[in-house]
């Protein structure tokens, strides 16, 4: 019986050891295939992720980036303690203590999802987490979570528990396209990571577990009732107290204010952009994390942005009132008071134009106008630009238009509004320092989103009389002075017969008066003087690429011309003769702070200082002159120099203009090269946002001189 029982147990025993050296083998087997194509972590040393390529101001302020993901890379230092309480609270109790893979974490998750009958929490480790992140799919399937647990053992050998949570904390995504805690700090509550609170960390640390749906934008009770889940988490882990914990819990989630689509200068780094992608690829520009420092100035560009816009608008408005963009009655919306309008997501701010909706077009002689959770009455007066006499006769209930908010009662929620239209024209505006060729402003149209073309780089435009300096300075250079004479008179060459703009002709006329009043005949008569094979290679001088015609008319501006061109072109006067290449960038270095590329003020000895001074007295006289064609400008109390431009039929209209430190144009005309309407000159039209421009970069700046000595100087050659 003993033996019998003896040899039992011998069996028993050997079928156990026989199943396990089986179990042992197939685990093995799995484990060896499991781990034959998983990635070396030690690769993670040099491992880079994709980061946020910047682009600063000449004053260190970022005005643009590129990025495929946007990341900020941060050091273990730089993560406030809170953060760290709350990720590890939430995320990974045991975090310090386990080796990769929490046994007993995954037993609690799994009890707590089992008795909740679904999944409130997971089980998986941040070291876990992590692999995902670095170098797994998101498939759900046994081998990845086999290599997952490898892969996290892997890494809790090579790397420190700090080194782990840091790299957590840099790679994480957090929903609206931000990756890391960082950048989301900024995203979400514009902070800098070390300035969060409780409230706000507890926010940050919920986002990972599902960031579609516990996004604080588009899902804000799901992503309370998480964050204060979060909260109870580091109160549980004693991480805060319970009385610090529940204050929190009383605090609404307050998201930074989102910015209107309307980028600070989105041509002028679009046209960076370009050449940084030329230059070193696009994966370096979008994922490399690049330092681009630029010659763009904040408050000049702000300065053009409003020129350009207000003056799009007061052309606008002089061609009359066009109708309301829709009516939301016609399309089939019955309770217009309880619409909505995408744009009102946006915040309302003062000087804004916002798009509103019509109740009332005539209530006690105004209009009442919903705008968010704003109302408005549209008076008379809100309305006089279109002639009519009361809102009624051009608007009706229901019509979406577009409002400028003059002032606004938040108290009252009540704001004043003007009415408004979106502009058809176009237009564009250049402003580059002469002395250093750095481009300070540029505007390349009305409305980026709807065009990227930039009308002051890509656009050629016949430049009209703005063309006119660089013939009179091919003259002046030829002995010619501004005190001598010309007879304005009919004349003709060979078939072609120059007029002037008034249809007047004065006679025997001084230059200075010749060209203030931009006389057509004395101009051509000039250029005939001059030999037009003469002029084509001088203009080349001044750094105009453009085809240029060997024809009388150029005089006249009958080249077509890039805005930026001139500008760079007129900017060779103000720095006696010497043309300093434009530049929009200074420097360049890569994420470590290499210096990939740093530019250095190129110059080009155009004209005599001699003809650059003459020239600079000269262009002062449309300003100055009775009856000038610039005289508008007298209103910045300064001394300006600059000349407009009206082509045939008024097609474009320019102004380029400087002071003794800054050259600037404006351009303004429609993309299919139609007229403008009749008396559209370059004095009515594009004038007025150059001097708008001008008035806001020199308030409250000392009165600038020109030096117009004679005195003969050899620049700086290339």
């Amino acid at each position: 019986m003993r033996s019998q029982l003896r040899r039992y147990l011998g069996s028993l025993v050997f079928v156990f050891l026989l199943c396990l050296a089986i179990a042992v083998g197939a685990t093995a087997g799995v484990l060896f295939v499991y781990n034959s194509d998983l990635p070396q972590v030690s690769s993670l040393e040099d491992y880079h992720p994709s980061l946020i390529t910047e682009v600063y101001s000449d004053d260190g302020r970022v005005i643009g980036s590129f990025a495929l993901e946007r990341r900020v890379v941060i050091t273990w230092e730089q993560i406030p303690q809170v953060v760290k309480d709350a990720i590890t609270s939430v995320e990974d109790q045991n975090f310090y203590a386990h080796w990769g893979i929490d046994f007993v974490g995954m037993a609690r998750a799994g009890m707590k999802n089992l008795m909740a009958g679904r999944v409130v929490e997971g089980g998986s480790t941040l070291t876990q987490q992590l692999t995902k992140n670095l170098f797994l799919t998101p498939e759900r399937t046994f081998r990845r979570k086999i290599q997952e647990v490898m892969l996290a053992i892997q890494i809790e050998r090579y790397y420190t528990k700090q080194q782990i949570l840091t790299m957590y904390c840099n790679l994480v995504y957090m929903g609206s396209g931000q990756y890391g805690f960082a950048a989301a700090a900024e995203y979400y509550f514009g902070k800098e990571l070390k300035d969060l609170n409780i409230e706000e960390a507890a926010m940050l640390a919920a986002i990972p577990r599902s960031p579609p749906n516990y996004s604080p934008i588009l899902h804000p009770d799901k992503a309370l009732t998480r964050r204060n889940y979060a909260i109870d988490r580091m109160v549980a882990e004693k991480k805060v107290t319970v009385a610090h914990g529940e204050e929190a819990k009383l605090h609404p989630i307050k998201l930074v204010e989102k910015q209107r689509p309307n980028e600070l200068a989105p041509y002028f780094v679009e046209e960076l952009r370009r050449y940084l992608e030329k230059k070193y690829g696009t994966s370096a520009v979008h994922e490399g994390g690049l330092k681009v420092y630029s010659t763009l100035n904040v408050e000049m560009q702000k300065a053009a942005n409003a020129a350009i816009r207000a003056g799009t608008r007061e052309y606008d408005k002089r061609h009359g009132w066009r109708g309301a963009d829709r009516n939301l009655i016609d399309e089939g919306v019955e309770d217009v008071e309880s619409a909505e309008l995408p744009d009102w997501k946006l915040p309302i701010r003062t000087n804004d134009i916002v798009p509103g909706i019509v109740l009332d077009p005539a209530k006690n002689g105004a209009a009442a106008v919903k705008i968010g959770g704003y109302q408005a009455l549209l008076t008379p007066q809100d309305i006089a630009w279109t002639k009519a006499k009361v809102a009624s006769d051009i608007l009706k209930r229901g019509d979406v238009a577009l409002f400028m908010i003059r002032s606004m009662n938040p108290a009252e929620r009540k704001v004043e509004v003007s009415l408004e239209q979106k502009p058809n024209i176009q237009a564009a505006f250049g402003a580059i320092q002469p002395q250093t060729g750095e481009v300070k402003a540029m505007v390349g149209g009305y409305d980026f989103d709807e065009s990227k073309f930039n009308r002051a780089t890509q656009a050629m435009r016949q430049t009209g009389s703005s063309f006119k300096p660089l013939v009179y300075a091919a003259a002046v250079d030829n002995g010619l002075r501004p005190d001598d004479t010309i007879v304005d008179a009919p004349v003709s060459f060979g078939g072609y017969s120059p007029g002037n703009y008034d249809g007047k002709f004065k006679g025997t006329i001084p230059i200075r008066q010749a060209f203030a009043e931009s006389r057509n005949i004395p101009a051509v008569k000039t250029l005939a003087k001059l030999g037009v094979q003469n002029l084509i290679p001088y203009v080349r001088r001044f750094g105009i690429t453009s085809r240029i015609e060997p024809v009388l008319p150029i005089a006249l501006g009958a080249a077509d011309v890039t805005l930026m061109e001139m500008v760079s072109a007129y900017s060779t006067f103000p720095n006696d003769g010497v043309r300093v290449i434009p530049q929009t960038i200074l420097r360049v270095t890569d994420y470590e702070g290499n210096v990939l590329e740093e530019n250095l003020p190129e110059l080009r000895d155009v004209i005599p200082a001699e003809t650059a001074r003459i020239m600079v007295d000269l262009m002062q006289e449309p300003v100055r002159f009775p009856g000038g064609t610039s005289t508008k400008a007298q209103e910045l109390k300064r001394p300006v120099a600059g000349k407009t431009g009206t082509t045939n039929d008024f097609t474009d209209a320019w102004f380029i203009g400087y002071t003794p430190s800054l050259v600037a144009g404006a351009w303004i005309g429609f993309d299919e090269k139609v007229t403008l309407g009749d008396k559209e000159t370059g004095g009515k039209a594009a004038l007025p946002m150059w001097i708008d421009f001008m008035k806001e970069v020199y308030k409250d700046k000392p009165v600038e001189q020109f030096d117009t000595t004679p005195k003969a100087i050899t620049a700086l050659v290339k």
